[in-house]
């Protein structure tokens, strides 16, 4: 084995690495932390849509932390100046006819950026913020500053409408929609922030730096892409004839962020599985991430489809794991029906699983699958004990 070939090895282990400890101190955030992870490993731009609290700004910083980067954030609103971004005058400099910007500790010499609201900020700010998206440079009046960004995260609590934003709006190749956590995490969620309230959030036991991630961003372009051609292509033909339209500039680029699902899967071969990444670079609405989800479980014959079955399925378990242990003392026959009713239904759903687990070699539907089928025999051992009175 050569030296390059050795370390084309090491890199595709550590990236799934850090996928995981990215997402280790949140709960059910798995999702947000592959799309952050995708942005960076491809040096391009993501936003989060959501409601505000769902930890983004926090994935953000500590994915900051795991690649030793130097990280700015800001909240923004119409009335934030250009100065507190990109730094103020500087007097002295201004005095002697130079017009220069003190840009310490400020967003020309981050490398990952987190910008919340970011399409709430005024016109000057967006016009800046996209020179420096497309180019990494900061004109300044008369000086032109080559930033250090290596990838800038927006968040908003809503798609942006006006047209004068579709531009910015754009440039974030991917996109996602950060959902609050289902009832059936918030037992988790409750134990995770208590941790964090008390002890801080864990310290990262893997950590980059700039030239591995840089390493690692070469390496996407060795990925072959052949086998996934015709299948991408007759996806992109379905997702028009839906009216998801996807402009010429972000089918190209789905390519990076479809070899750096590969690689994120520890593969220098992307397949059909590595198209599911289509679901954070095609929505522009809403209501397209949840379409553009089903078209691909209906068109990937892959994983993708089980696995999210699967991931439907384990939140319907916690929920009914949920409701039997606040379930009252049998004391009716009503109740007992019900306990029954719910048994024969876990039983049912149970062999749905052991056969999509038959249906398939793919390791992650194995062991996901396996989760589940235990997590439902724990239920059904509940509700036996629920039933014998005990």
């Amino acid at each position: 084995m050569t030296n390059m070939e050795e370390s084309y090895l090491n890199y595709l282990k550590l990236v799934p690495q850090i996928h995981s400890e990215l997402s280790k101190p949140f709960v059910g955030r798995e999702e947000e932390s592959k799309v952050i992870l995708l942005a960076l490993l491809t040096r391009e731009h993501a936003v989060l849509i959501g409601e505000p609290g769902t930890a983004k700004s926090a994935l953000i910083r500590r994915a900051a932390q795991l690649l030793n980067m130097r990280c700015f954030t800001y909240l923004l609103t119409k009335y934030t100046e250009p100065a507190e971004l990109f730094g103020p005058l500087d007097i002295n400099a201004l005095k002697e006819g130079r017009y220069v910007r003190i840009t310490v500790r400020k967003l020309p010499e981050a490398e990952v950026v987190f910008l919340d609201e970011i399409f709430k900020a005024n016109s000057a700010i967006l016009n800046t913020l996209l020179t420096i998206m497309n180019e990494r440079l900061f004109y300044d009046g008369y000086t032109e500053i080559k930033v250090m960004l290596w990838s800038l995260f927006g968040a908003s609590n809503e798609v942006p409408q006006d047209p004068e934003l579709e531009a910015l709006y754009d440039r974030f190749l991917l996109r996602h929609y950060v959902k609050p956590l289902s009832e059936d995490m918030w037992r988790d969620l409750l134990k995770y922030s208590w941790d964090i309230e008390r002890y801080g959030y864990p310290q990262p036991e893997i950590t980059l730096d700039r030239a591995t991630i840089e390493n690692i961003n070469k390496l996407i372009y060795t990925v072959n892409l052949n086998a996934i051609e015709t299948k991408l292509l007759k996806i992109f033909s379905i997702l028009e004839s839906k009216n998801l339209h996807i402009t010429d500039r972000r089918k190209g680029k789905a390519l990076k962020v479809i070899a750096a699902h590969a690689i994120l899967n520890n593969r220098l071969i992307a397949n059909e599985e590595d198209l599911a990444a289509l679901k954070f670079i095609v929505p522009h609405d809403i209501d397209d991430f949840e379409r553009v989800n089903i078209i691909l479980s209906e068109e990937l014959k892959t994983s993708y489809r089980y696995l999210r079955e699967l991931e439907e399925i384990a939140v319907s378990i916690r929920e009914v794991n949920n409701y039997i242990i606040s379930f009252p003392n049998i004391n009716s026959r009503f109740i007992e029906y019900r306990l029954l009713e719910i048994y024969r239904d876990l039983e049912s759903t149970r062999d749905r699983v052991l056969s999509m687990i038959r249906e398939t070699n793919d390791e992650k539907v194995h062991k996901k699958g396996a989760e589940i089928v235990e997590n439902i025999n724990e239920v059904l051992e509940k509700i036996k004990k629920k039933m014998e009175g005990r």
